[in-house]
């Protein structure tokens, strides 16, 4: 259960301690993944919203602001109680979408192909927060309609990297790198995007269709290769 400050460690960064903590206690050298200095965390993106204070004002009402619903693993980062409905071309629409939070200076919607292509959207694939050119949708709340003239995306898959994270692996920001998913549905993802901030903590972010199409669970090995 998350506190009313933020989540509890994720699995993978007891995972990564504890066997830290094992090998050093046995006197063995650490396995090339016990290394590096913060887990892996490869975390399906479900589709969803980022909105400006002024569009959760419209949308859910004068003073509205965002509640939490569910921390995520980034720090400060989380799922928002509040949900949307967005509607696409020829009026199909896609009701309960979620809103991440906190609020941020644009807005903008992130879907998979198979979204889109329910909706009647052609969306292009975009790094996360560039919307020039992109379509538009309308958005309904509780309180009203938000009208975005742009901003619907499938967001590029990436990684979010400490500069710590980073110098360990040998890249920076804007580099790409491939993600080697193991398991019965076992895959690489190339052209991974590297995204490096101090506030960032080591995580993948994919999409549903690409999660799906790997089968990725919990337990799924996950590495990160140049």
């Amino acid at each position: 259960m998350a506190t009313a400050t933020g989540p509890l460690p994720h699995r993978a960064v007891i995972e990564h301690m504890v066997r830290q903590s094992v090998y050093a206690r046995l006197g063995k050298p650490l396995p090339f993944a016990a290394t590096a200095p913060s887990p892996l965390v490869v975390n399906v993106s479900a589709r969803h919203c980022h909105l400006t204070p002024e569009a959760v004002e419209i949308l859910f009402g004068k003073g509205a602001k965002l509640s939490v619903h569910k921390w995520l693993y980034m720090d400060g980062q989380f799922a928002a109680k509040e949900t949307v409905t967005l509607i696409g071309p020829r009026s199909r629409v896609i009701s309960n979408l979620r809103i991440l939070g906190p609020c941020r200076n644009l807005n903008q919607v992130e879907l998979a192909y198979t979204d889109s292509i329910a909706l009647g959207f052609d969306i292009p694939l975009r790094q996360s927060g560039d919307i020039k050119g992109t379509p538009g949708c309308m958005l309904m709340g509780p309180a009203g309609f938000f009208e975005m003239p742009q901003g619907v995306i499938r967001a590029m898959r990436h990684v979010h990297m400490h500069p710590t994270d980073a110098e360990f692996h040998r890249v920076k920001a804007g580099d790409l790198m491939k993600l080697k998913i193991g398991g019965p549905c076992a895959l690489t993802l190339d052209r991974m995007l590297v995204r490096v901030d101090p506030a960032f903590k080591l995580e993948v972010h994919i999409d549903t269709d690409e999660g799906n199409a790997c089968d990725l669970q919990p337990h799924t090995p996950c590495e990160l290769v140049q």
